[in-house]
Formats: C-alpha cells, sequence, structure tokens
C-alpha cells in the first residue's frame, strides 16, 4: 500500500531546531500527515518521510515566468467572454478589456490569466477562432510588464496568445482535451499549468465520485507531471492546480482545501483557483458571485497558509490588503520594519 506524506505547515517564530522550509518558502514542518488508502491518517515525523520526497516538499521553486514563487503570489482573472459565472460580458470592446487588465496589474496581480471560453458547469465549447478573436487582441494590447498567462485547452488559442505576448499556458483540462498543445507547450518551453477536472465542463457536476478526493487528485496529477517530464518538459516549468469546483462537490472541495500541502510533494509551484466559487456562496450564504470577496479571501488566506505559491483571484485589490496583513501577522519579527510604528 502506497504512503503519502502532507506536511503540516506552521508559521510560528521561532522555528524549533530541525525545521524544515516548505518548498523553500516562509513556512516549516517538522511533521507531516501519513496518508493510506485505507482511510488511516497519522501524524509522523518529517525525518520519516522518503529523502526523494523530502527533497521536492523543502526545495525552492524556481520563477515563473519571472515572478519569484517564494510566497504567495496573485494571478487577477480577465474573463474576456460573454457568459463566465461572475465576469463575464464586462468588456465591450478591447480596449476596456485591457484597461480591466491594466487595472488588476495595478491592484496588484503579478500575473494576469486571460480566458475566452467558459469553463462554467453545464457551460458548451466555443469555437477556437472566437476564443482567439476574443484574447489574442487583448494580450496583444498589454504592454508586457505583467505576465500574461492563456487560459485555454485548445493550441491553436495558445499559439495565438504567445504569439500576442502571452508567457504561460494554463489548461483547465490538464493537457487531456488537446493532445497538439503538450506539444506546443513542450515544443516552445513554455510554463504551464495542469489542472484536474472530472469530467468537461457540460457534465462535470454531473454527481461527481471519488474513492479519496485528496489522493485521488494527487494521483492524476502526479501521471500529468510525470508524463511531461519524461517527454524533457522541466519540472520547473510545470505549476499544478488541484481544481476546485471542477468535478467535485462542496465536500470534496473542502477535502483538497484541508490538504493543499501535499501537493507540494509534486515538486511544483501549487495554484489555488477557488473565487467566487459556487461553495463559497452557498456556505458564506452569497448567492451573488460577484459579492463573494469576504469569502474567497478567506480561502485564499488558508491556501497561503499552506504554502500555496499562485492564488487565482477576481477581486486582486482585496484580497492583496488582505495578504499583505496576514503576510505582516505571520513573519516573525525578523520581517518587522522599524517605520511601523502608527
Amino acid at each position: 500500500m502506497r504512503d503519502y506524506y502532507r506536511p503540516l505547515p506552521r508559521h510560528e517564530y521561532p522555528d524549533p531546531s530541525g525545521a524544515l522550509p516548505l518548498a523553500g518558502g516562509p513556512l516549516w514542518f517538522t511533521e507531516c500527515a501519513l496518508h493510506r488508502r485505507d482511510g488511516s491518517v497519522s501524524r509522523v515525523p518529517a525525518r520519516d518521510v522518503p529523502p526523494g520526497l523530502l527533497a521536492r516538499l523543502t526545495a525552492p521553486r524556481a520563477p515563473l515566468a519571472g515572478v519569484a514563487m517564494d510566497r504567495a503570489r496573485l494571478m487577477g482573472i480577465l474573463n474576456v467572454t460573454p457568459d463566465s459565472f461572475s465576469d463575464g460580458g464586462l468588456d465591450g470592446s478591447v480596449t476596456e478589456a485591457a484597461a480591466r487588465a491594466r487595472a488588476l496589474a495595478e491592484a496588484g496581480a503579478e500575473i494576469l490569466d486571460v480566458g475566452g471560453e467558459s469553463t462554467r458547469p453545464g457551460s458548451l465549447e466555443v469555437p477556437a477562432e472566437d476564443e482567439i478573436a476574443r484574447t489574442a487582441p487583448v494580450i496583444e494590447a498589454l504592454d508586457g510588464t505583467t505576465p500574461v498567462s492563456i487560459d485555454t485547452r485548445k493550441a491553436s488559442v495558445a499559439r495565438a496568445a504567445v504569439t500576442a505576448g502571452a508567457a504561460l499556458v494554463n489548461d483547465v483540462s490538464g493537457l487531456t482535451f488537446d493532445p497538439a498543445l503538450a506539444d506546443y507547450v513542450i515544443e516552445a518551453g513554455l510554463p504551464v499549468c495542469i489542472m484536474h477536472a472530472q469530467g468537461d465542463p457540460q457534465t462535470m457536476q454531473d454527481a461527481p465520485r471519488y474513492d479519496d478526493v485528496l489522493l485521488d487528485v494527487y494521483d492524476w496529477l502526479e501521471e500529468r507531471v510525470e508524463a511531461l517530464v519524461a517527454r524533457g518538459h522541466p519540472r520547473e516549468l510545470i505549476v499544478v492546480d488541484p481544481g476546485i469546483g471542477f468535478g467535485k462537490t462542496q465536500d470534496h472541495n473542502l477535502a483538497l482545501l484541508r490538504g493543499l500541502s501535499i501537493f507540494h510533494g509534486l515538486g511544483c509551484p501549487v495554484l489555488l483557483g477557488a473565487s467566487r466559487k459556487g461553495f463559497i456562496g452557498r456556505i458564506g450564504n452569497e448567492p451573488e458571485a460577484s459579492r463573494r470577496a469576504p469569502g474567497s479571501i478567506a480561502v485564499a488566506l488558508a491556501g497561503a497558509a499552506q504554502g500555496v505559491q499562485i492564488l487565482r483571484v477576481h477581486d486582486v485589490a482585496e484580497t492583496r490588503r488582505a495578504l499583505a496583513l496576514w503576510e505582516a501577522v505571520t513573519r516573525g519579527p525578523a520581517g518587522d520594519k522599524d517605520e511601523d510604528q502608527g
């Protein structure tokens, strides 16, 4: 039976002797939760983790498109679609969409994620030519100061976006929808985010089932990462995303959020995309997606507390402020500034 090790992150100052850095970031751990397929979970000392896995859990993550992965960074969401669940139809022109993108960057987004196809539950596939027409002109209109990620499942859309200036690919299908996209990512040496989803957007919420959602998603992502690495794509160019809300019930989402730190074992930066999702509305009693900032921020901070390197969010300014306060409270005296006396 396979053993799965989930580091138990801490932030208290000072860290104890023998504490290990989580993914080279500000959090540390001395223990792991040991998960097994029989449903058992127990605590074990970090020194009991196999050396190869321990090295992946502790090694610093390389910068991604010039953005350091040493702490939680914000990816601002720019959906240039008429039907995305939260912000579709906001922009009537390329100029308006580009202006919104610049505003996200000014608010604190260090990566901009531009998407031209809604992947909300029940959504239908958008023709590639329509997706290109929505995304490429907007990316081209930006000045390139902030790295742009193209949120797409299609190789042709990714090619057009990269030609326009995009630097990353974010595929909600984990490179399973269009086989040519994996070929292109490898050929071009592009950073890529592999997200887990059960089913496609049209059917993914039709009674999703797992044996153990945390371990099942981990195994799936591990298989996709190792397949890319085996083809020569560097691990440091791969980001993993457990796919909150994509073929998951509320209980599945919560189990993944509680266990996020397990994904550091893949040796890649971890992305969390939970902003304004339906379960946040249900738990927080807010049916209107655009008013779910408080719940979204709470989940983002929970992700930061587990060492997540990229937080994909709609409410950039509000999340940036909350994250700054969270970091100030948790970083310890070594991070304090003398001038912060007021």
